[in-house]
This record gives structure tokens, sequence and C-alpha cells, in this order.
């Protein structure tokens, strides 16, 4: 797994690429909660994420559970399809705000 951070529009974009497993999650764990720190909306975009398992998903659970106790918006952006699935099983994708496009998470994020 790799990711990127980058500030766009008064916002941070968290961008995960490659597998986020058992053996990444706890990297992309620190980097998302560090992300939520910094009090700004956060969107984690994951549009290069070719699998994530149960750990994956558990690291965004808890941020955006961190997020919302400290009043920070926390939202999915561009979420790849292998991605999806596993949110859409899990029942997720009703839980965390899903956003197709960056333009369409900042436009609704204002």
């Amino acid at each position: 797994m790799k990711h990127e951070i980058r500030e766009e529009s008064g916002g941070l974009v968290v961008a995960l690429s490659g597998d986020v497993d058992l053996q990444t999650s706890p990297e992309a764990r620190k980097v998302l909660l560090e992300a939520v720190g910094r009090g700004r909306t956060i969107f984690v975009d994951l549009s290069a994420v070719s699998y994530i398992d149960s750990s994956g998903v558990a690291s965004l659970v808890e941020s955006l559970q961190q997020a919302r106790k400290s009043g920070t918006g926390f939202g999915l952006v561009s979420v790849s399809e292998a991605a999806m699935r596993v949110l859409q099983l899990a029942r997720l994708d009703k839980v965390f705000a899903i956003h197709a496009t960056l333009d369409d998470a900042f436009s609704g994020a204002g």
C-alpha cells in the first residue's frame, strides 16, 4: 500500500493505493488517524485500492468514528470497484459519505 496526503479546497485528501490488508492496515490506520487529528475535513480517495480486507475497513471505520467525535467531516471518494464490493457486503456504503469525485465531495462539504 502507498499513500499520499494533499491539501485541497481547505480539506485534506488521503489517497490510498494498492492492497489495504492485514499487513498494511496498521500504516493506513496511522495515516488516517493523523489526518483526522489535523481537524480538517478528510476525503479518502480509494480509486487506486485494488484490494481491501476487514482490517483495512476497520481502519476506515475507526477514522470515521474519530472524525465524528472531533466534529470533523470524513468521506470516501472515487471508491474502486473492489473496495465498494467489500463496503457493500458489510453494508458500510450506507454509513460512509461516498462521493463519485473530489469535485462532488468538496461541493457537498461546504
